[in-house]
């Protein structure tokens, strides 16, 4: 079972399902991101924003080691399995089931998966910059933080 909101007025308030429910389908990691092993990633989407500046799927993958860019914002929770993830600043984190970890959009990251991982993903797509600091602004002005500014 896959549900989305993909924009649409008649999509309910509310979407759930079982992660162990929705279809799977390969997504293949970029072979110049490989750095060992032979790697194998599914993704599952759940659901999307109205807006499509946010999405939550399920993804895991077999073992193998690569980097991984990513390109937006992204929350996750491991659900099953570990990996030892190293950001560009060097520092590693192993994430086991029931961790939460975010990424920075725009940034990458080495991924090392000894057996599998599964995870639930959360993503969010940055702000363009002038509208980011626009909504900076108004956060700024709400709390009435003039520092802020």
């Amino acid at each position: 079972m896959m549900v989305a909101n993909r924009g649409r007025e008649d999509v309910p308030p509310i979407i759930a399902a079982p992660a162990g429910a929705l279809e799977m389908r390969p997504a293949p990691i970029n072979p110049d991101w490989v750095l060992e092993g032979d790697p194998q990633a599914r993704v599952a989407d759940h659901s999307r924003s109205a807006d499509e500046a946010g999405t939550t799927a399920v993804w895991d993958c077999t073992a193998g080691r690569f980097r991984w860019y990513f390109g937006w914002d992204e929350t996750v929770m491991i659900l099953e399995g570990t990996v030892d993830v190293t950001g560009e600043d060097g520092q590693s984190r192993l994430l086991k089931a029931g961790d939460i970890a975010y990424f920075k959009g725009g940034t990458w990251a080495t991924w090392q998966v000894d057996t599998y991982v599964r995870k639930i993903a959360f993503l969010r797509k940055p702000f363009p910059g002038p509208l980011a600091t626009l909504y900076r602004l108004r956060n700024a002005l709400r709390s009435g933080d003039r520092r802020a500014l």
